[in-house]
């Protein structure tokens, strides 16, 4: 089921098991950000990004390695090495996503970043090292940007969808096919929203972060309080302005975020995240976060 219908999502999703697959990864993979700079091309649609004096490359690896070393105390984490002529790709998950036995390769909207998806050392990874079976839409002609426009709930098995530049209804019917998805929900982002996972995370199936600007249409705001009540999180402006919506579990007990966005969490958020068990651990990235992405947009996961 993929559908624009937010009723009949809604419906449809109530009646689904919590048995589609593990609800947090296994593994996860980053991309290091070497060449590290302003990419004009993913400015003219990502209006998060700074200006080229923001940019600092030496900090931004400094944040990168710190946050290797965090993860891997949670999970086992790999990071391949970036290239000088793909300053975005520290922000993987956009290009590449795994499902269970399969990896994705995502059709980017922009010529640099399409230049991340030939990387053959992390497809040999996942086709060889991993023995994944590929699914590549990196060569058909719609844009479809994997888990930055579609947020996951990999328990139930659906999916939210939000569309824009970076994704359109082809490219989420592309992905809802490639992921195996039981039901996806299609809906437009607010305008200057470039990716859902800036405006919505779900955390291991039981909890969903939403910042409610983030959605052109409030029914998809209220669909998301409906299914995961009592922990669908709202979030308010300067949170979602920080980062706090481009957050990750990648265990039960434990939500991810950048510094900067967990400075901004009201005391209300931070009872509402311990109310549906979950402690917060952050690390800086006020570096990284000058190209337009947090620690979600910096995170593939391995299911």
């Amino acid at each position: 089921m993929i559908t624009r219908d937010v009723a009949a999502f809604v419906a449809h999703a109530r009646t689904l098991a919590h048995d589609f697959g593990p609800p947090t990864a296994r593994g996860a993979f980053l991309v290091a950000p070497d060449g590290f700079r302003l990419a004009h091309e993913s400015a003219t649609d990502n209006r998060y990004m700074a200006d080229d004096a923001r940019f600092d490359a030496t900090r931004a690896s400094e944040e990168h390695r710190a946050l290797h070393r965090a993860l891997a105390d949670v999970v086992p984490t790999i990071c391949f090495p970036g290239h000088a002529d793909t300053p975005d790709a520290l922000f993987p998950n956009n290009v590449f996503a795994t499902g269970q036995g399969r990896y994705l390769v995502g059709r980017m909207r922009h010529a640099v970043r399409q230049r991340e998806a030939v990387r053959e050392d992390i497809r040999a990874f996942f086709g060889g090292v991993l023995d994944y079976a590929e699914i590549d839409l990196s060569d058909q002609a719609h844009p479809c940007e994997l888990t930055g426009a579609l947020v996951i709930d990999r328990a139930r098995g659906i999916g939210w969808c939000g569309l824009s530049e970076r994704c359109d209804e082809v490219g989420a019917q592309l992905m809802h096919e490639a992921f195996g998805l039981r039901a996806t929900l299609l809906f437009d982002l607010a305008p200057g929203e470039y990716h859902t996972n800036v405006v919505l995370a779900v955390l291991a199936g039981r909890a969903a972060l939403v910042c409610p600007r983030g959605f052109a249409d409030p029914a998809v705001v209220d669909a998301l309080r409906a299914l995961y009540a009592p922990h669908a999180i709202d979030l308010s402006d300067a949170e979602h302005a920080a980062f706090a919506g481009n957050a990750i579990a990648l265990s039960h007990d434990v939500v991810w975020m950048s510094a900067g966005a967990e400075r901004t969490l009201t005391t209300a958020t931070r009872a509402a995240f311990a109310d549906a068990g979950f402690a917060v651990r952050s690390v800086p990235l006020d570096a990284i976060e000058a190209a337009g992405g947090s620690l979600r947009c910096c995170v593939g996961e391995l299911f």
